[in-house]
């Protein structure tokens, strides 16, 4: 599946889920790991894990294999790496003491939705 597609399954699937401030960063040349990093907030512990684990079922849904999903229902912080992206789901405490925003860059900034 291309980047691009990849992408917008991502995107679509946390605006279905209710995540909010979904940012897409392209770190091409700046990221030795990923392509894009996309980052999400969910409002709670348990909206985290049900939006990171319907967005699994989607990407596997789309024959997309997931390298690895990390995090707790506690963490408040979930990963989810599909190789070239990246997934943050994030509570909004936890998104704005990490601030990776900042941290990649606002020239990185692909796509934002509220």
């Amino acid at each position: 599946m291309s980047k691009i597609n990849l992408s917008k399954i991502c995107v679509s699937n946390l605006i279905e889920s209710k995540a909010e401030n979904i940012i897409s960063l392209n770190v091409i040349g700046i990221s030795s790991f990923a392509d894009e990093i996309i980052i999400a907030t969910a409002n709670s512990n348990r909206h985290c894990m049900s939006v990171s684990e319907k967005l699994v079922e989607a990407l596997k849904d789309n024959k997309t294999f997931v390298i690895g999903i990390e995090g707790s229902i506690d963490s408040g912080w979930v990963l989810i790496d599909c190789g070239q992206i990246v997934i943050n789901i994030m509570k909004k405490e936890e998104r704005d003491f990490y601030d990776l925003e900042g941290l990649w860059g606002e020239n990185s900034v692909i796509e934002q939705s509220s």
